[in-house]
């Protein structure tokens, strides 16, 4: 046990570390930004896809032999993400500008932001709880979407009046609600082997709403047709990682 709870703290502090990947935006010029930040916009969206197909779900499958506890867990996990986005007023925005849909101010988006990293962390120490290749595979994924979310995220900040120094204690602090989630998750799912099957398909669930929902109808705003095949490809490589971490880990 104690390994496990070595791997699923230390996973959760590296992916509270994201954070700080905002302050590299201000080093580089906004046009190549925008081209990175949907370049990995559509690998995280394919990254969450591969991670609820070819490991969450599959794992589900064997540990509740059916069971129609789990499939509801599925579609808990995909209405919970909803609702969340709907009580905060807060959507993800994965673009350093977004006039079609702008963020609330400031101190809103923090408190949204805190909500979804517990949440984080919640799944990552859940997972690996059950497995620590699972876990892995969670926490990797949660990664690849962490990135473009913070760079959207520390930009909010700077536009809601937030120094650059404030924007970073700030956006660590809200990040730090991961490891929270994860201790949390440790401690229950210990005395309680359900909560970990519960987690299971309700992070499924999350990962298809994020990815279906979020990042995917981003994707949809740029129409160039060479740029659509670069965002395909892209969608590719995230399942792709997600394929060859499963053939790696067993």
């Amino acid at each position: 046990m104690f390994t496990v709870y070595f791997y699923a703290l230390a996973s959760v502090v590296v992916v509270s570390l994201i954070s700080f990947i905002g302050v590299c935006t201000l080093l580089v010029k906004k046009d190549t930004l925008e081209k990175v930040t949907i370049f990995l916009v559509a690998v995280s969206a394919g990254a969450l896809l591969g991670d609820a197909f070819l490991h969450l779900l599959p794992e589900m499958v064997k540990e509740s032999s059916g069971s129609l506890f789990a499939w509801f867990g599925i579609l808990g996990g995909i209405v919970a993400f909803f609702v969340l986005e709907k009580i905060i007023q807060w959507r993800h925005c994965h673009l350093s500008t977004c006039e079609n849909h702008p963020h609330p101010v400031g101190t809103m988006n923090l408190v949204g932001d805190a909500m979804h990293n517990f949440i984080d962390g919640v799944i990552i120490g859940g997972t690996f709880l059950v497995s620590i290749p699972l876990g892995f595979a969670t926490t990797l994924a949660v990664i690849v979407h962490e990135i473009p979310q913070e760079i959207g995220e520390f930009g909010v900040l700077l536009h809601s009046g937030y120094t650059r120094r404030r924007a970073i204690l700030f956006n660590l602090l809200s990040a730090s609600t991961a490891i929270l989630g994860t201790i949390i998750a440790l401690v229950v799912g210990v005395e309680s082997g359900s909560v970990a099957d519960f987690i299971i398909p309700f992070t499924a669930g999350g990962f298809i709403y994020i990815a279906a929902s979020d990042l995917i109808p981003e994707l949809h705003k740029e129409t160039r047709p060479h740029i659509s095949v670069i965002q395909l490809f892209s969608i590719l490589l995230g399942i792709g990682i997600m394929w060859l971490l499963k053939v790696l880990m067993g």
